[in-house]
């Protein structure tokens, strides 16, 4: 019998049973970021345990970085005492750094895969839930707690039993202005928040393998929002044509051999899954949240749905709570919603793809009277390459205030925030209460094309129509 790509890593990273039944797993890569970090170093200290393997750890700070204003002392205490915990930590425990003066800084899922660190068949690890990200290039990749990132550092393994793995497959060819976005949204929505406990998500399919890259990085950086405590897309061409000539990606006969290595992880023709869900590529169209939960979406030519058409009493209790804070009625049409605030960004949306699309589609247009644009690439190195093809360009013509990399307006542990009860189109990952920032704020998630087509428009908008994608 085959395996899949997730039985392969795990049986490969196993080592040993613990009394308790589960098992502990050597951990090749950990990336570290200033919010989760700190506590777990302090806990390594009060036990008297070194760092066992700085050269497996990576670290970038990333949640607290102002996206206007960079120069320091911050304005924020907080922000800076973070910052500078996690410098002193990287120092005294001699564990590389991507800070601001290094150009290589940005959010830590992006800057991992940017530098060809993430590589297929790789465990990896950080104190962040959206660690799933990783798993595009065949990584088994997965956000872990604060005491697991210090086991992590005292013993570069974590304990934990195996999954259960879903095949996920999206057949087809995707219809124009459909993006990877709305592909994961339809997903979640399809299987529920909670549909994932207990799995790991193999994206596969016509429409996954025609995907480039950054697409897959945002198919699994949303995994994590279906409950999945991982998911991952099989290593291919692609996958190996990314990663070459990368800073940290083998080179010469290193990275021949690394390719034939790869290519073996793939899961096996005849491996078996737990479940198997198929989803028809044109049954998707652009899809915008309209709830406080992921699954909580429909697509753009969809009403609002009624409680009564929950699938469950629990959901049922959601949909009305959802209802009262969106300030949303059963039936109502989410196109035409007027926004006030357009965010374009984050570890889900934050790439040079994503960022030269929605310029070709921007340019010579402006940003709608009153709307306020943000546009904040997820990386230095995607900020550079950004101004060197003239996209920052165009995006400040258009009207967008264009940043400093940082994970920004996503979850708002930093100046970027939504105002009182705002209602803002956003690229990012999560639409929870208060997620960016006020208490009350709204949130509607969406792909790059519609995000520029509510910041034109003023309004939740069709990207097809306004920009006459066919």
């Amino acid at each position: 019998m085959g395996k899949t790509l997730y039985r392969k890593v795990w049986d490969e990273h196993s080592v040993g049973i613990l009394p308790d039944g589960r098992t502990q797993l050597f951990i090749d890569t950990m990336y570290l970021h200033e919010v989760t970090s700190p506590q777990a170093f302090a806990m390594l200290r009060e036990l008297g345990l070194p760092v066992l393997h700085p050269e497996r750890l990576f670290a970038v700070p990333d949640h607290i970085i102002p996206t206007d204003d960079q120069s320091e002392p911050y304005a924020d205490p907080r922000a800076a005492t973070m910052l500078n915990e996690l410098r002193r930590n990287c120092r005294e425990n001699n564990i590389r750094l991507f800070d601001l003066p290094s150009g290589q800084q940005g959010i830590v899922h992006m800057v991992g895969p940017e530098l060809g660190i993430t590589q297929p068949g790789m465990t990896i690890v950080c104190g962040d839930s959206h660690t799933a990200t990783h798993g595009a290039v065949g990584s088994i990749a997965m956000g872990i707690g604060t005491t697991q990132v210090r086991d992590v550092l005292a013993t570069q393994t974590v304990a934990m039993s195996p999954l259960k793995v879903r095949s996920i497959r999206v057949e087809g060819t995707l219809r124009p202005g459909v993006t990877a976005k709305d592909v994961a949204l339809h997903i979640i929505g399809k299987l529920g928040a909670n549909g994932g406990l207990g799995y790991a998500y193999e994206f596969g399919g016509s429409a996954i393998r025609d995907m480039e890259m950054d697409g897959r990085l945002t198919i699994c950086n949303l995994a994590i929002e279906g409950a999945a405590r991982c998911g991952y897309i099989n290593p291919d061409e692609k996958t190996f044509a990314y990663l070459k000539g990368r800073p940290y990606a083998p080179k010469g006969a290193a990275w021949e051999a690394a390719v034939e290595r790869w290519k073996s992880l793939a899961s096996d023709p005849d491996a078996e899954y737990d479940d198997v869900v198929v989803i028809p590529a044109e049954e998707i169209e652009p899809t915008v949240t309209w709830g406080i939960s992921p699954d909580m979406n429909i697509g753009i030519n969809g009403t609002v749905p009624a409680p009564q058409d929950a699938r469950d009493a629990e959901t049922a209790k959601a949909y009305a709570t959802a209802l009262e804070y969106m300030k949303l009625q059963p039936g109502q049409a989410i196109k035409g919603l007027p926004v006030d605030v357009v965010f374009i960004g984050s570890c889900t949306n934050g790439r040079i793809s994503d960022f030269r699309s929605v310029a070709a589609l921007i340019k010579g247009r402006h940003v709608a009277p009153g709307i306020k644009a943000l546009a904040v690439p997820g990386s230095q190195m995607t900020a550079r390459q950004c101004e060197e093809e003239g996209i920052a360009d165009t995006f400040r013509a258009a009207g967008f205030e264009w940043r400093l990399p940082g994970c920004s307006m996503c979850l708002a542990m930093n100046p970027d925030r939504l105002v009182g009860d705002q209602i803002c189109a956003s690229t990012s990952n999560r639409n929870f209460k208060g997620r960016q920032g006020s208490p009350t704020g709204r949130t509607l998630l969406m792909s790059p094309p519609m995000a520029a087509a509510a910041a034109l428009t003023g309004c939740v908008a069709d990207a097809r129509e306004v920009f006459g994608i066919q």
